[in-house]
């Protein structure tokens, strides 16, 4: 089978493709043909050699890809909610991997998959896993809604954009900060927008999906929470306020009930692009344009 796998970190060109053995589930795990695989920051940051950087990542070569949805094609010992041919979607969870999501197939652990809706495709369905567990586990940080009042930069982003619809739903009074043209998208989820942070310490809390940082904390009230989605850049408290990151895992169940939520329509599951395996170095390139809106999606 084919996967995307990087050697020497370096920009969108260090992608290969290359020929590998079809790996076999173990206890616990399943194997999923893959129809689309999400592509994420975190995947540009594995290419690039961050995570190597940072001692969190030691495999060469390593893989790519987060985000799945495909097909069961074989489960493991000990298997028993999933099974052959089932639809299904998920996430690899790690970034140190010999094999990831762009690819023909993957290995997951059983709790990491979800079964997929009959009404969304797998296009759409490779949109939700890591964004979505992302903002919802980073609102689990913000703690209770009880009326407070939360700012959600990149809101128009793909983590930014499901934090919008998960934060109303929690009872939150929420703001999107986002671009004029993303006005539609904001307002459509019940947020008000905003183009520029105000400086002042008006919000309870914020999910700084857009990692714009330390600044944003002026935007803060005292003993507010901030709540950021790279833990290693999670800005120096003060005035009280609590700082921190998501560190976004795997749930079969919170992701289950997520992508029903996209194929109800309840979440927007925004695709800018569709590119197949063979040239996962142009999703790349396209990935560090500035603005862009929905996922690019990586299909083989």
């Amino acid at each position: 089978m084919r996967a995307a796998v990087v050697t020497v970190p370096g920009d969108p060109d260090a992608i290969r493709i290359v020929e590998v053995a079809t790996p076999a589930p173990g206890p616990g795990e399943v194997l999923v043909r893959v129809e689309a695989a999400g592509v994420n920051p975190v995947d540009a940051q594995t290419r690039d050699g961050f995570y190597h950087a940072l001692g969190w990542a030691t495999k060469s070569p390593v893989g790519l890809g987060w985000d799945v949805a495909g097909v069961i094609e074989a489960i493991g010992p000990g298997v028993t909610r999933l099974s052959v041919g089932m639809p299904v979607a998920g996430m690899t969870g790690v970034v140190d991997r010999d094999l990831g999501t762009y690819a023909d197939a993957v290995v997951l652990a059983e709790d990491a998959v979800a079964e997929r809706p009959q009404g969304l495709s797998a296009v759409d369905a490779a949109t939700v896993p890591l964004s979505a567990l992302t903002a919802s586990q980073a609102l689990d940080l913000v703690g209770a809604a009880d009326g407070r009042s939360l700012l959600i930069t990149g809101a128009a982003g793909a983590v930014g954009g499901f934090a919008l619809a998960l934060g109303a739903q929690r009872g939150f009074e929420v703001t999107g900060l986002a671009r004029e043209t993303d006005r539609a998208f904001v307002e459509s989820t019940g947020a008000t927008l905003i183009t520029s942070l105000p400086g002042s310490p008006i919000y309870a809390a914020v999910v700084d999906s857009a990692v714009i940082g330390q600044s944003v904390l002026d935007s803060i009230e005292d003993a507010g929470a901030y709540v950021g989605v790279a833990p290693s850049a999670v800005p120096e408290a003060e005035r009280a306020i609590s700082t921190s990151a998501v560190g976004a895992h795997a749930d079969s169940g919170l992701l289950a009930a997520l992508l029903a939520g996209a194929s109800a329509g309840t979440y927007q599951a925004r695709v800018h692009s569709v590119i197949p395996l063979a040239e996962a170095f142009r999703a790349h390139h396209d990935l560090a344009s500035r603005g862009l809106r929905g996922k690019i999606v990586i299909v083989p």
